[in-house]
Parts: structure tokens; sequence; C-alpha cells
């Protein structure tokens, strides 16, 4: 071969060669790093090394960097968070501890109960990560902060004649006198005042239905005078039920036995019993046990409603100042100004002359508004009639309006039927009412409290009662039933 052409194909071997060493040896010239890695050669055996971006690992970066909370390292349902790292600290991460408890790693529990969260004489429990309360009546809630007292009706009249029935009556003289179950209420007056059994009757019980689930805290009893005579129940026990049908009796927590009450000592001085803890019940018996010349007897039932939302919200109580009373308009009997019916004399049981709110004319433009000062939940009101000069006055059905400002109202319904309360069909003297939505059942008298709940509180500053109908003049004494939840 030509000296020439053997040195021209040495040439075009050595080129060939040297582009070889060239793709072959430098792998980083194709980044093989994913996730914006950086890739080098030379660091160790392998062909290429990646440096991973913070967040990711592997050889390629192609892998998630599950750092320091992964696993979990806190204990108890804890929280792993984590920590910038700002070289004053000494861990990647922190533990976010649920309620009660600490530590690094959440692993202590702590005692809740150091903190005495248990309110009104209240005796605290420490559990694991919680705690509990066992609340004296009439006390309830997780931290013994919802107070359970209010008359449920048997002295005002909320609770009806119909609701109370008994195991027997006592006839006297003569067979003309029922002292029947009607008549066992709290301070009723009258030469028949009072239950009593029949002297035949020797398992005697009295009971109240209630028409729903409701909490009771305490029974308040008083005994009555039959022919000049003291007659009262010294012992009872008590017994509930859901049902009407099966009934469990209060126990002795000591003993695990019936417990029996104290009852009376005379005919007129009240006697209250604690019912330790409050029970949740519909129907109410009251079993004499021990009974100074006859079972006699006249109570009250002391509760709530189940949420516990049902205190007097002022109007009885004055809490409710008279300015944050206002009505449509106001009558004055004989045009005389020492006889008016003034808006803020609306307070249920008021006493007087002028004991209520009674609109200058009959008419469904007419209302009486309360200001309860600051939004409120209201879940109930309790109304009530009067009488002027001997003339039985009340409102026979109503309507409820509330608003936040004052100004915009919102008409309350039923938010299942629309319907009056009180069992549909028609109010009394009223026809059919049926198809009136949100109207209430008033009262059928001058002096007792009739009680409607609402079925769906709400939350106002603003109360306005709109009457629909009445007996004689628009005349009215009422209370608000809720809380300040």
């Amino acid at each position: 071969m030509e000296p020439a052409r053997r040195w021209r194909a040495l040439l075009l071997l050595g080129l060939g060669l040297s582009l070889l060493l060239v793709v072959a040896g430098d792998f980083c010239n194709v980044n093989h790093c994913q996730n914006g890695g950086t890739c080098l050669t030379g660091i160790n055996e392998a062909p290429f090394f990646c440096i991973c971006p913070e967040g990711f690992v592997g050889i390629d970066c192609n892998e998630t960097e599950k750092g320091p909370c992964h696993p979990n390292p806190c204990h108890n349902n804890g929280e792993c968070q984590l920590v910038p790292n700002r070289g004053d600290v000494f861990t990647d991460y922190i533990c976010k501890c649920p309620a009660g408890y600490d530590g690094v790693h959440c692993q202590n529990n702590k005692n809740e109960c150091s903190s005495q969260p248990c309110k009104n004489g209240g005796t605290c429990l420490d559990l694991d990560g919680d705690y509990t309360c066992k609340c004296p009546s009439p006390f309830f809630g997780r931290s013994c902060h919802v107070r359970c007292a209010v008359p449920l009706g048997m002295e005002g009249g909320a609770i009806s004649d119909a609701q109370l029935s008994a195991s027997s009556v006592h006839y006297g003289f003569l067979g003309l006198q029922r002292w029947g179950p009607e008549l066992a209420r709290l301070n009723n007056h009258g030469i028949v005042n009072a239950w009593t059994s029949s002297n035949y009757d020797k398992s005697p019980w009295i009971q109240a239905n209630l028409l729903r689930k409701m909490r009771l805290s305490s029974i308040v009893t008083q005994g009555a005078r039959r022919v000049g005579k003291s007659e009262y129940i010294r012992a009872y026990k008590v017994a509930y039920s859901l049902d009407g049908r099966e009934f469990t009796f209060c126990k002795d927590e000591k003993q695990d036995t019936d417990k029996i009450f104290q009852g009376n000592v005379d005919y007129g001085t009240m006697q209250t019993n604690m019912l330790d803890p409050p029970i949740t019940a519909q129907f109410i018996r009251i079993y004499p046990v021990v009974c100074r010349r006859a079972c006699t007897l006249r109570f009250e039932l002391i509760g709530c409603e189940m949420n516990g939302c049902s205190e007097p919200l002022g109007m009885k109580s004055h809490q409710i100042s008279d300015q944050q009373i206002t009505a449509s308009s106001v009558f004055k009997t004989w045009g005389i100004d020492a006889f008016t019916w003034h808006p803020h004399y609306a307070r249920l049981d008021k006493t007087g002359k002028t004991n209520a709110w009674t609109a200058l004319h009959n008419g469904q433009a007419e209302w009486l508004q309360i200001d309860l000062g600051d939004p409120k939940k209201v879940t109930g009101i309790i109304t009530q009639g009067a009488r002027d000069f001997g003339h039985i006055q009340y409102v026979a059905a109503y309507k409820v309006a509330y608003s936040d400002n004052g100004t915009s109202w919102t008409l309350y319904r039923d938010s299942q039927t629309n319907s009056p309360r009180g069992g549909g069909g028609g109010l009394r003297g009223l026809g059919d009412t049926s198809g009136w939505g949100g109207i209430f059942h008033g009262n059928s008298d001058n002096y007792s409290h009739k009680k409607n709940v609402f079925d769906v509180p709400f939350y106002a500053r603003f109360v306005r009662v709109l009457p629909v109908a009445w007996h004689n003049r628009i005349t009215l004494r009422l209370e608000l039933l809720g809380c300040d939840e």
C-alpha cells in the first residue's frame, strides 16, 4: 500500500476510536437525573451519580423523600409537622398533640381534671385523653354548666288536667267532693284543692304525662287540709317511663334499692327532693309510702327540655326591663290613665288591677314586642290571659315573628307541617285552621299557663307575638324560654 494511503487509514481509525471514547466515557452528556437533579461522573464505580434536589431521592431522583414524619413518630394520634431547618433546632419535626396528651412525642396522658373543668360542684374523673364530670342535680352537661331547674307546669297549668291521672280518687262529703288528680297542683286553693287516693287503694299513685321526653331534676310536694284536718304524704317513691307501660323506680345508689324520698311534715310547707342524677322520662309517677290521715298531695315537677335550653329569659324576673317591651297600641279602661294596660305589664303571673298588656283595638295588626338586648336562642313561650274588672280576656291563638335588627322580620313556621301547635285540626272556636301556617294554640282562660315549644329553636334579639284570635280583648302576659347559647 502506498505510504500516503496507509497514513490516511490510520488517521481515520484514530478519529473513530476517539469518538467512541467520548460517547462511551461521559454518561452525563445526557442528563439521567430527573426532577432537576445534577448529573456527575467519576464519583464512584457507577457510570454517573445524581445530586437530587430537596424532596427527592433515588438513583435518578425519581422517588419522593418520605422525611422524618414517615412513619409518624407521634403517639396517640399526634400530628407530625416538619420544622424548617434554620440551624437552631435538633429535630426536623414537632408533634402537635391532641387534647389530653403532651410530651415530645405526645406520649404522656395529661390529667384533665387538674384544670378543674367541672362547674357547680361537679366531680371530675380523668380518662385516657379526656375527662367526664359527675354533675349534682339540677346541673348537667359536659362541664355541669347547664342548669335544669324550671317548673314544668303543675302550678302554672302548662301541664293540663288531661295529662294527669291516678290509681284512684277519694270522694268526700257524701260523695259530692271529688279529690281528683287534676287538683294536685302546688299551692292550689279552694275547699277541694288536692288529690287524695281512695281509702281502699293499697298501692296508690298519681301520674303526670309530659307529652315528650324531658329531664327532671327535682320534685316539690305539699299536703292539704280537709274538713279542717291536715293530710299529707310523709314518704314516697318515684317511678318514671318513656312509654307509659314499663316503669323504673329511682334507686338508692348506696343500697341498690328503691329510693324512698322524705315527704311533708305538715299540710302547707313545701318539701323539695332532688333527683340526683336527673332522670329522663315522659311519664312520672309518685307512689305514696307513708301517709298522714290520707294520701293527699299537691306537687310541682322541676326540670327542663332535653337540650337544657329552656330557662326563663327575664319577663317574670324583670331581667328584661320595661323599656325593652313595646307594643302596637295600649288600652285604657274607661279611658283613665290609672287603668292603662301597658306593654311592660305583660309579665307572666303579674298581679294587680291592671296586670297585663291589652291592645287598643281587636285586630290582626296588633303586636307585642320583646327586645332581648342581645341575640339569644329562643326555644319556647308561655302565655297567660288576665281579667279586667271581672271580664275574662286572653289571646286564643297567635303567631311568632323574630328579628335581629327590629326592622326585618321572619315569621316562625313549623318546619314539617306548617300547622298550628297542639295537634292540628281547628283551634277552639275558630273553625278549621289547618291551613294557617305557624299558628300556636293560646289560652282558654285568664289564669292558666299555656306553654308552646318551638320544634326548631331560633336565634334572635327581637321577638314579636302576633295575636290571631282572642276572647273579649287582646290581653297577654308571657314568658320567653331559651338560653344565651
